[in-house]
């Protein structure tokens, strides 16, 4: 749903503008440094983009689904790095307390997630709890009007950088499955709260994820999202049925880059006595990346106008997920391959986008879960 298309369309010009001329020519610089620049993260302020997705009463900008996805069409087309910085506070970090929160929690929290003066980060994966998250040992024991947290969680974005963690904790050890699961917020600065070093990852470079330990963290009562323990699974898919859609908007732009890359390179560089584009085995890389980018991006808009009439998009979602993710790695290696050697290069951003783009098809559901999520979504509903 699109709510005022001049207003969107303003929004997506100034984004455009904003990646073709701030985020893009500084790529090379946040591989090398490993860090967003402050300056950019100022910029990111200015434009509101830790609020897209947060209600306006709140101080966001309350994007619908079909709005923040073709926001993400655009922020796909530089560095994934720029984007995760302030994506958990749109996505994963905060859609917890917005969709399941007391108000209490969302007068205190959104405003400051929104402004960017805190940054958030969703604590589901364990050293022994991956794609099985619903197996997750971290532990949450009542103690007065506290509980007290003990676990390990694993590859957390944004985790160096979070004031506040959305953290699924077993408040039932009876209960062995998703319904012993509740969900917290915990602040950084709580006693028992560290961080482990940062992981070296084979892409994205300048986005941050480490290990996020508890040792007897005290959190106050209040602090059980929706004051309510054993709900904090659902709350987790919730999460993850958003983000999977927005992630695959993201790997939609990002393939539109690389092609776009790959389509100049091809028209500049010559073989044989002409641009290699000529070629018709060049060509068939060029046309398949051309329909399956737009396959990508017709599921995508789809599944997000279900979702702002308030259908149940879990299926969709998947689907949208794990074609768009699986497309954008065809992609890639297609534009390497366009390349050449030139591809193998870091003179060239098809290398590092390769690696880059490798991460969207493990997050928030690896390929393999999302197939089992259709499929039993499938059955499901033939059994009744």
């Amino acid at each position: 749903m699109i709510r005022d298309p001049e207003t969107l369309h303003l929004l997506l010009e100034t984004l455009q503008q904003f990646v073709n001329e701030a985020l893009i020519p500084r790529e090379n610089e946040l591989a090398e440094t490993d860090d967003v620049p402050a300056d950019i993260v100022s910029q990111f302020r200015e434009l509101g983009l830790f609020g897209l997705t947060l209600p306006e009463a709140y101080g966001g900008l309350g994007l619908t689904m079909e709005e923040e996805v073709n926001v993400a069409f655009e922020l796909g087309r530089t560095s994934p790095a720029f984007r995760s910085y302030f994506g958990t506070n749109n996505g994963i970090g905060s859609i917890g307390i917005l969709l399941d929160g007391t108000e209490a929690q969302k007068q205190h929290y959104l405003p400051k997630l929104a402004s960017g003066e805190l940054l958030s980060s969703f604590c589901l994966t364990e050293p022994d709890s991956g794609s099985d998250a619903a197996s997750l040992k971290t532990t949450a024991v009542r103690d007065g009007d506290h509980y007290v947290i003990n676990g390990t969680k694993r590859f957390i974005t944004n985790a160096p950088h979070a004031g506040i963690y959305t953290v699924m904790a077993r408040t039932n050890p009876d209960i062995k499955g998703s319904g012993g699961i509740s969900a917290f917020i915990v602040e950084r600065n709580t006693p028992g709260l560290s961080l482990g070093k940062r992981d070296h990852k084979m892409g994205q470079k300048g986005a941050h994820t480490c290990d996020v330990i508890f040792d007897n963290v005290r959190v106050p009562a209040d602090q059980l999202i929706g004051g309510v323990e054993g709900v904090g699974f659902k709350t987790a898919m919730k999460v993850l049925d958003k983000g999977r859609l927005h992630i695959a908007a993201v790997s939609v732009g990002a393939a539109e880059r690389m092609l776009n890359d790959a389509l100049l390179y091809a028209l500049e560089r010559k073989q044989f006595g002409q641009p290699i584009a000529e070629f018709q085995l060049i060509q068939a890389m060029l046309a398949d990346s051309k329909a399956e980018i737009y396959a990508a991006r017709c599921m995508v808009v789809d599944a997000a106008r279900k979702r702002d009439e308030g259908l149940n998009i879990g299926t969709e979602a998947s689907c949208s997920k794990m074609f768009a993710t699986e497309m954008c790695g065809r992609v890639a290696d297609r534009c390497v391959q366009i390349h050449g050697g030139a591809g193998y290069v870091s003179e060239y951003a098809i290398e590092r986008f390769y690696r880059d783009v490798r991460l969207f098809r493990l997050y928030e559901g690896t390929t393999q879960i999302q197939q089992l999520v259709i499929a039993r979504n499938m059955i499901r509903e033939a059994k009744h």
